[in-house]
This record gives C-alpha cells, structure tokens and sequence, in this order.
C-alpha cells in the first residue's frame, strides 16, 4: 500500500526554497512526487529509490537544465506518496503521468488499443475474426497487431490458405447456398455443409499453427495430403491442396521481416532531433513481423534518450501486455527496474535487450531507419500546419493562429435519423480521439430544421465546457469555431454564444456558394459581410478539407445510427433476449410483432425459451400495451 504524505503551500517563496522547505518531512522511502504550480496544476511527475535524496537535488542551485530549472522556478508546492518497493513506484509514476498529463513530463500521447485476431470456440465451425478491447469472447487470440490494416492483411492470407470463415453466427446460420467467399476460394463453405466439422477443425488447427509460427509441419502435412490425392487420382483434391500450398509459399515470401532468431519481441526504436522525438514499434509474434507503429512523444530539447525512451516504455506497456523481449535501440536508465516491472505485468520474465550485432542489431537499425524517416514527415507535416494556421489567421482576421479549431456538421434523411458532428483540428493535424457526436434529441425540432440542429448541438457543447472547464485551463475550448453553412446557420449559433457568454470566440460559416461549387466557398461572421479567398489559396483548401472532414465523419454516424435502427427491433429491449434466443423467437414466430401477439404457452414452446424467460417475454409486451 502507499501512504500519503501531508503537503502545504508554502506563499510566494522561491521554488528551490518552497522545495527545500519539503525535506524536514521526508524519508529514505521510495515513493512517487508531483510537483505544482501556484493553482495547484501539476507540472511534474516523478519517482525515487530514496524521495529525501531525490528531492534535495531540486533544491540545489546550480547544476539543473533548462528544463528543470525552469519546473523549480514554477513550484509552489509538492505531494508525495510512499511505496513498498521502487518497482511499485515507477508503475505508480507511469500510471500517474498518463492521467495528469504533466507540462514537463515525457508524455506519450497515442494510446490505442492494437487489435488482435479471435479464432472462437463455442461454435462447431469457428469464425476467425478482428477483434479490438477486452478478451471477453471465448476462444484463441492472436496478437497484438500494429494497426487494423495488419490484421486485414492477415485474415486475407488466412482466407486464401485455409478458407476459414468470417461470417457471423447469425449470416451462418442464415445461408442456403454458398456465399461470394466460397466462389473466389476464400471459404470452403461450411454453412451448407461444403466440408466435414473433422475437416475443418483440421484447417482451423493448421490456420492456429500458422500463427504461432508452425508453418513447415503445415507443408509438410499439406505436400503428403496432396501426393497421396495424387496417386489416387484425386486431381481436383490434389490441385486444390497445391493451391494452398503456393498461397502458403506466397504469404511467407510477401510477409517481409521474418526473424528466424525472434520469436516473440517488440523492437522499440528512439530517434530524436530539435526537441522532438519519434518512437518506432515493431511487433515480432511466432517468428513473424505483426507490423509496426510509430509514436511521438513530448520531450523537450534537453531530455536525452535515456529518458525518453524509458518513459515511453513505461507508458507504452502500462496498459498493454509486454512480450518475452523487449528490443531497445539505446540504454535506459534503470533497465534493471523496468524488466521487474514488465515482468510483474507478465507474470513470467521480460528481457529488456540493447543488441550490438547479429540479426536483432539489424532489426534496430530498420527500425531506426523508419523512426528517421517517420520524424522527418512529421516535422514537414507540422512546419506545413503551422503555415496553414497561420494563414487562416489572416484569413478570418483572428489575433493569433488557432491552436485548437472545431468543425460542426449535421446529416439527416428529412429529418430522420438526425445527428450532429464535431472534429477537431490542431497544430498537428486531425485530432481524432476528441471528435464528438451528438444525437439529436429536440423533440419540438421541425425535420429537417438545420438551424435547431445546429442550436441543440452547439449548445449542449456549450453546456458541457463550462460544466467542466470553466476557467478555459485545460485546453478544451476552442480558438476558432467553422459552422457548415451560411447567414442562418451562423447567426442561430451566435445567438447560443451570447446566452452562454461565449461570443469572444471567433466562428465563421462555411457555405458552398454559386451553385454548391467546391472552390466558390463563401465564408459568413456576425456583423460583417460574407467573402469568399483565392481560387488557389492553400488556406482555401485547408478549410474545404476540414469541412469535408466534419461532413465525412457526420454521414458516417448518421449512417451507423440508420443501419442501428434498421435491424433493430422491439426485442431487443427484453431483457434476458440475446442474439440466440432473438433469433430462436423470429425464427419461430416469424416477426418481432407476431412474437409480441403471442400467448404465454406458444412463447414456451420455443427451443431455448425456458418458462421464466416466456413469461418475461409475455409481461413485456403486455405490460406496454
């Protein structure tokens, strides 16, 4: 357990002595400390074998980067925890720097899940499919994954050599003849019966040695089934079990980095230049490259690899299951303290590996090489958004770039099915884990209204910034708000900015203009009367792509929300109906309405419907009407 140990502000003292203030309180213990500034938001978050000794070399005065010195002179106060162990403390740290986003901080901003593959097993003919988040379905996951395009490619190749299904329980069950995937050889369509369960069982067990790297036992058996067909005179066996073979041969030589020496390890390469900083993850499973991820973290000019690269491993696998082997292109700092906590996470040792030579060194250096090459984009990328924010500053007569741009779209089908959208936009493109949606709930809206869309959106959007940062610190509210659409549109949210008290943000409309033409884009504010930019203006092209954004992700959501309640149906609300059981019921009945018509003896007849369930199902529908 930790222990909390009491802290207090100490006025406007110096930082050094605010800090030197600590030591009369502290220990030798190991434990995590947070350092604030004058509104108590935290700036750094650190760990220590010994808290007293870690925290009297902040109160020395000389002898600090920049950087810390800069943090020392912002302290105004400090919070320490105590830990068992130091192992305790660097996870506790990791933990902590992901949730308070520390200003001085190593901060790895990308944190999302990779996905894996599912071979399930409650069915007699498994499915093999994506899957993303917690490992509850049963069956055998395969992962992780770089990136959902790895995982598709995967599945393709697993199609093309063991015709594995990838249909869902419900379209299975449904089929009565062979579907498109059995005509172009990538199911061996076992929805109606096309192949024995002992059949495919055996490719399911092959398509499972594949991934954990057993491919020669797969030949081998795959060239014996395909010579003794031969000599039966079995010749369309035979040259079905020869395709496979050749697409077998043909997705280890498509596959690339195939390290015969690792079988299981993640090769995390740091490349660093003017302050930033650019992570590269490969992912090694069963001798096989899973594909790669690239990574930037917030560093600083004056942190160095060491630290960087343990404080991305730190956040990196905080929430994530590390491998056998963790491949490092340069030292950390305390090598030994992060393989203990790996280890812990695993349950089983991880090795922390910094190779010189050999065929892991050479894994480094492609990542390495692509690390370089990544951070060389994106500072290209980031230099060509600056220019762009710096334009649309001009543009729209603002007092400074934008540093945080929201887009607003609603779609609709004449009413129905009506959402509303937001995107954000920043210094370093799209930022795509803030967008939001909005279904629309004003009952009183006319369909169709695109101005009480807008109104209900902006202002539920409203609401909720000031509810949550009311003081406009936390970096949520936006610098430049665009709205697609004209005069109405902008004026029906001026109107929710000045009853809100909101109006010192700048927003603009985006309309189409002559003809709905893209390139004659008229743009409207409050007060003022509406222009158009250059045909060829990059700014006008950088708005149109933001526009086009917000529309992309609004239909997209609407769809979702249309194609939700198209296949729904009254039963879904019952509670105890499942997929199995709606199915069962539909099945039987034929509809959802009939289902409700029913009496409580017919609703007992059906298979799987126990007596509890039919009369649940029974007062349901009855209770409503």
């Amino acid at each position: 357990m930790t222990s909390l140990v009491d802290t207090h502000p100490e006025g406007e003292k110096p930082g050094r002595e605010i800090i030197q203030g600590y030591l009369k309180t502290l220990d030798s213990s190991p434990g995590v400390y947070r350092m604030l500034d004058s509104e108590s938001r935290v700036l750094y978050v650190g760990k220590a074998r010994n808290l007293r000794a870690r925290v009297s070399s902040y109160a020395r005065p000389t002898g600090h980067s920049a950087r810390i010195a800069r943090m020392i002179s912002l302290t105004s106060s400090m919070m320490f925890l105590t830990t068992k162990t130091e192992t305790e403390a660097l996870l506790l740290e990791q933990n902590l720097i992901k949730q308070l986003k520390p200003k001085f901080n190593v901060l790895l901003r990308d944190d999302k899940s990779f996905p894996n593959i599912l071979v399930t097993a409650a069915h007699d003919y498994p499915q093999i499919k994506k899957h993303r988040g917690a490992k509850k379905e049963q069956g055998s996951y395969y992962g992780p994954f770089a990136s959902a395009g790895a995982v598709n490619r995967t599945l393709n190749q697993l199609q093309r050599v063991f015709l594995l299904r990838d249909c869902s329980d419900t379209m299975f069950e449904s089929r009565t003849r062979p579907c498109l995937q059995y005509q172009i050889k990538r199911c061996s369509a076992p929805c109606v019966g096309k192949i024995s369960p002992e059949d495919y069982g055996q490719t399911v067990r092959d398509a499972e040695k594949f991934l954990t790297g057993k491919t020669t036992d797969i030949q081998a058996r795959l060239a014996g089934e395909m010579s003794a067909a031969s000599e039966a005179m079995e010749f369309e066996r035979a040259a079905a079990l020869r395709d496979r073979i050749k697409a077998l041969t043909q997705v280890q030589t498509a596959q690339g980095i195939n390290p015969k020496g690792v079988t299981e390890a993640d090769i995390c390469a740091l490349h660093m230049e003017n302050g930033q900083a650019c992570v590269q993850v490969f992912f090694i499973r069963a001798n096989q490259n899973w594909g790669n991820r690239d990574y930037y973290p917030r560093v600083g000019p004056d942190v160095d690899a060491a630290e960087a690269l343990e404080a991305f491993l730190g956040q990196f696998y905080d929430t994530r299951e590390p491998p056998r082997q963790v491949i490092l292109s340069n030292d950390i700092e305390n090598p030994d303290l992060m393989a203990e906590a790996l280890s812990g996470k695993l349950g089983r040792r991880v090795e922390l590996v910094v190779p010189k030579r050999g065929e892991k060194a050479e894994l480094v250096d492609g990542a390495l090489r692509n690390a370089r090459e990544s951070l060389a984009r994106k500072m290209a990328e980031s230099a060509t958004q600056a220019r762009l924010m710096k334009g649309l500053a001009e543009a729209f007569d603002l007092s400074s770039p934008p540093q945080r741009i929201e887009v607003y779209d609603n779609s609709h089908i004449q009413g129905a099915f009506a959402v509303g959208a937001m995107i954000v936009a920043g210094s370093e493109g799209f930022l795509k884990n803030q967008y939001r949606k909005f279904n629309i709930r004003g009952e009183e809206l006319t369909p169709g209204d695109d101005f009480g869309m807008m109104k209900e959106v902006l202002t539920r959007r409203f609401k909720r910034l000031i509810k949550e940062d009311p003081e406009r610190k936390e970096g949520h509210w936006p610098d430049l708000l665009l709205i697609d659409g004209g005069a109405g549109q902008v004026s029906a949210v001026a109107s929710i900015m000045k009853e809100y008290g909101v109006e010192d943000i700048p927003m603009v409309g985006v309309a189409k203009g002559v003809d709905r033409d893209a390139g004659k884009e008229e743009f409207y504010r409050v007060g003022r009367p509406a222009f158009a930019l250059r045909h060829n203006d990059p700014v006008l092209y950088f708005v149109q792509r933001l526009r086009d954004e917000a529309h992309r992700f609004a239909i997209g959501t609407h769809r979702a929300k249309r194609s939700k309640a198209v296949g729904a149906t009254p039963l879904d609300d019952v509670p105890g109906v499942g997929a199995a059981r709606k199915r069962a019921l539909l099945a039987h009945f034929g509809s959802a309405k009939a289902v409700a018509r029913a009496n409580l003896s017919d609703l007992k007849a059906v298979e799987g419907v126990s007596g509890a369930l039919a009369e649940k199902i029974y007062d349901y529908f009855h209770e409503r009407g």
